[in-house]
């Protein structure tokens, strides 16, 4: 299967999906204690319609290393473009994979695709789906959970190794 890819780590990447990358520290930014409490219904930074306009601006995603806590959000939206390598999108399947350190969730214009999105170890590089049938110009928003780990003693800190997108053409 025919298939390129957008590194979405970097400004060339984010540039031709009119994207940036945006971080907040915890598991719910902006609130206390990372936003740990004993009973939760869940972040509200997953959410689609989150606004995230306050975070950080992180340009060069690989640059942006958290040191000395546990959670973290990284978020993005990405429009679709028209073409990808002079190769039309138009209907292609399009996967966002990441690897992040140490562990991480991916949602998708709020969804988690819970057999690849969620946790699945230790610096597992994961692979989601974002869309069976690109449309340019369709608007999707990728939020990652980074989790610092092992969880009872965690140490370092979190980052994003490589996020990229795969467009991926049916066909030779």
């Amino acid at each position: 299967m025919p298939r390129a890819t957008l590194a979405l780590e970097s400004a060339a990447g984010q540039a031709a999906v009119k994207g940036q990358w945006r971080f907040a520290r915890g598991y719910v930014p902006g609130e206390p204690n990372e936003g740990l409490v004993e009973q939760s219904e869940g972040s509200p930074a997953r959410l689609l319609d989150y606004d995230d306009s306050a975070w950080e601006v992180c340009g060069d995603l690989m640059q942006r290393e958290s040191q000395g806590f546990t959670f973290g959000w990284y978020r993005i939206n990405v429009t679709m473009p028209e073409t990808v390598d002079g190769h039309p999108v138009s209907g292609v399947r399009v996967q966002f994979e990441t690897c992040i350190d140490d562990y991480g969730e991916i949602w998708v214009d709020g969804e988690l695709n819970r057999e690849r999105g969620a946790v699945q170890g230790f610096n597992v590089p994961q692979r989601v789906p974002v869309t069976t049938s690109a449309v340019p110009g369709q608007q999707h928003t990728i939020a990652l959970l980074a989790v610092n780990g092992p969880l009872g003693a965690p140490g370092g800190g979190i980052f994003v190794r490589y996020a990229t997108l795969a467009f991926e053409w049916a066909g030779p």
